[in-house]
């Protein structure tokens, strides 16, 4: 009785059925799809494009996307619908005003702007091979307080339950609607109940210790200015438990860099190194990496690479595919009244390897699958430019090369 109690908890918080399986990154259906169908068509003018810069609040219906997901209102005096903006935070922005970026990759940095375009989010770029911070767009985004991880936190939990021997990448989890799905197919479709069921089974204390381990609640990078360390809730959350602990991140704060620690971590095959942020030329000639801690994880990264490689491949981050190798993994979810969309990951092959975190935040079109198409970019753009074709030796002089 207790499972089933803390099973309908879970469904109930999550807004989906006992039945349902798969995470948020789905188009609507049914009568939510009719719904958003009726508000389409009050808006005469459809979706217009992209605006260089955020909205007002009051937005009328010709603003194309907040009037998308806005609310009706009718004046007194005529009938005509208003369309006003339900999120707190403006989905388009200058996200890379205010930047101080001399020590960067000139290459990677006009990769990275190029590809955030005009949305509200920041992208962190890093050689997971050294830590060295090659780009980092949004610097205030990038090193504030943190964001709800989403199903991005899964990645963690997958590693936890494979080092404490819970499952492998073949263990199946049986649904009530007669489904099944294993460690690949549950990274791959960001599977909510899969991982919800991990949380329960490793206990709070677990979770707890391997979060830590991995570098939750602490700042990841070397002296930093202006970093903060992001936040691991004490005890389950209130809402939902383990179960949303380990599915959505639940109270968690993660800030882009964290997470493209960990993802440099998963890449190299377990090394957490101190992320470094050179500031000038100077600073990246005397650049020398500094490892944090070693993570006992390299023999099971194998068991959770397939369902990295399925997120782009067939999974929830097909925006992000191409022909170079990526593996990767997104998160979608709300904090407030804002959406966030994640995605984190690095590419596979015989060239030069990075690490590639986008975090959007803002509206309707920040999400997960969303932020995978702007990581896509980076990697596209990268690859135009032969940027992956050589890998240069890790050592402080081979860095100066990659100042273009």
């Amino acid at each position: 009785m207790k499972r089933f109690a803390s099973l309908l908890i879970f469904a109930l918080a999550i807004g989906l059925s006992v039945g349902s399986v798969f995470a948020v990154d789905t188009p609507a259906t049914g009568a939510t799809a009719k719904k958003k169908k009726k508000k389409k068509a009050a808006v005469k003018t459809g979706v217009a494009a992209k605006p260089a810069v955020a909205k007002p609040m009051a937005a009328v219906a010709s603003a194309g996307v907040t009037a998308k997901v806005g609310v009706a209102a009718t004046t007194a005096r005529s009938k005509k619908k208003v369309w006003v903006q339900t999120w707190d935070e403006p989905t388009y922005k200058d996200s890379a005003a205010g930047d101080h970026f001399e020590g960067e990759d000139p290459v990677i940095r006009k990769a990275a702007v190029e590809a955030l375009g005009p949305y509200n989010g920041s992208i962190v770029v890093v050689d997971p091979n050294t830590g060295r911070v090659l780009s980092m767009v949004n610097q205030q985004l990038a090193l504030g307080g943190g964001f709800q991880p989403c199903s991005t936190i899964k990645v963690s939990v997958a590693l936890a339950a494979l080092r404490e021997g819970l499952v492998d990448k073949l263990t199946p989890a049986h649904f009530y609607s007669k489904r099944s799905a294993d460690l690949t197919d549950a990274l791959a479709f960001s599977n909510n109940y899969y991982f919800g069921n991990l949380g329960v089974k490793l206990g709070y204390e677990r979770v707890n210790y391997y979060a830590h381990l991995f570098g939750y609640g602490e700042k990841a990078g070397l002296n930093i200015e202006g970093e903060h360390p992001g936040y691991f809730p004490p005890a389950p959350p209130k809402n939902g438990g383990m179960m949303m602990l380990t599915s959505f991140g639940e109270e968690i704060a993660q800030t882009p860099l964290e997470f493209a620690a960990i993802m440099s971590a998963v890449a190299n095959g377990g090394t957490l190194y101190w992320m470094q942020y050179p500031k000038s030329m100077e600073e990246v000639k005397s650049f020398q990496p500094e490892v944090k801690r070693h993570l006992d994880i390299k023999n099971l990264i194998g068991d959770v690479k397939p369902g990295m490689r399925g997120a782009v491949d067939f999974g929830t981050a097909k925006r992000a595919r191409q022909d170079e190798e990526i593996l990767g993994k997104t998160g979608t979810c709300s904090e407030g009244r804002t959406h966030l969309g994640w995605f984190g990951s690095f590419n596979e092959g015989n060239g030069r390897k990075i690490v590639v975190v986008v975090m959007l935040t803002g509206g309707a079109p920040s999400i997960g699958a969303t932020a995978s198409g702007v990581a896509g970019d980076v990697y596209r753009l990268l690859a135009s430019d032969n940027f992956f074709k050589a890998a240069p030796p890790l050592t402080p002089a081979s860095l100066l090369p990659q100042i273009r």
